[in-house]
C-alpha cells in the first residue's frame, strides 16, 4: 500500500540582487511637463494668440498633455499665466549684504536690464502690454510679482536709513519712488530712451543721493 509522503519543499530560487540603478537622464517627468506647458504657452503668443484667448485646453493641447496634469499645478487659467509672464522675466537681485548704495545699484541695473529685455522679447512685451486688457490677471501679478519687487525697495531704504545713509525725515514711499521713478520713466514711459549704458544705474542712484541742486533749496552757494 502506497502512503502519502510528505512533499519535499524547495528552496526558493535565489533572487538576484538588483544591479545599482543607473543615473536618469534628462529631466524628471514632472519638470519636463511643465516646461512643456510653459513652452506651448510662450509659442502660441509668439503666434499672436493674446492672452484672453488662452485656455487651459488650448494650452494642454499645444504641450501634449492632459488638462488633469496643468491642474495639479495651477488651480486655475490665472495662475498659471502669472507664473508664464514672470518666467519671461530675470528673477529679481538677491540682497548680498554690501553697501547701501551698491544694493539700490543693484536693484536699478535690475530694472535696466528688464527694459532692455522687454524692447528686445516681443513675448515679454506683448505679455505685459496685455495685462491691462485683464483687471484680473494684472491684480494677481501686481500682487505676486510687482509687490514683492516694492518690498524690495523698501527693505533696502529702511536699511539706508537705519545706517545713516538716507534721511529719516522723508516718507519712505517718496524716497522709493524718487529711487526707482527715474528708471521705470524710461523702461515705460518713454521706451525709446537710451538704456544701454552699463553705468547708468549707479549714474542714477549717485544723482539721487548727491542731490541733484547746486545748494539747498532756498539758499545760496558760497
Amino acid at each position: 500500500m502506497q502512503t502519502d509522503t510528505p512533499a519535499v519543499r524547495r528552496a526558493p530560487a535565489a533572487v538576484p540582487a538588483p544591479e545599482p540603478c543607473a543615473p536618469r537622464r534628462g529631466r524628471p517627468r514632472s519638470e519636463a511637463a511643465e516646461q512643456a506647458i510653459y513652452t506651448a504657452v510662450e509659442a502660441l503668443m509668439e503666434d499672436g494668440v493674446g492672452l484672453t484667448d488662452l485656455s487651459i485646453e488650448r494650452i494642454a493641447a499645444a504641450a501634449g498633455v492632459g488638462k488633469a496634469t496643468i491642474y495639479r499645478r495651477w488651480p486655475n487659467l490665472e495662475a498659471l499665466l502669472v507664473d508664464v509672464v514672470a518666467r519671461l522675466e530675470a528673477p529679481p537681485p538677491q540682497l548680498c549684504g554690501g553697501s547701501v548704495q551698491d544694493e539700490l545699484v543693484g536693484m536699478v541695473e535690475y530694472m535696466r536690464r528688464r527694459g532692455l529685455a522687454k524692447r528686445s522679447r516681443w513675448v515679454l512685451k506683448s505679455a505685459l502690454g496685455q495685462l491691462h486688457d485683464w483687471p484680473e490677471l494684472r491684480a494677481v501679478y501686481q500682487e505676486r510679482v510687482v509687490k514683492p519687487r516694492r518690498e524690495l525697495i523698501r527693505t533696502i531704504v529702511r536699511r539706508g536709513i537705519d545706517e545713516g545713509v538716507l534721511r529719516a525725515d522723508l516718507d519712505i514711499e517718496l524716497v522709493c519712488e524718487v529711487l526707482i521713478g527715474p528708471i521705470l520713466l524710461r523702461t515705460i514711459l518713454w521706451d525709446d530712451a537710451p538704456l544701454d549704458d552699463p553705468e547708468l544705474a549707479r549714474k542714477m542712484v549717485d544723482a539721487v543721493l548727491n542731490g541733484v541742486g547746486a545748494a539747498p533749496a532756498g539758499g545760496q552757494s558760497h
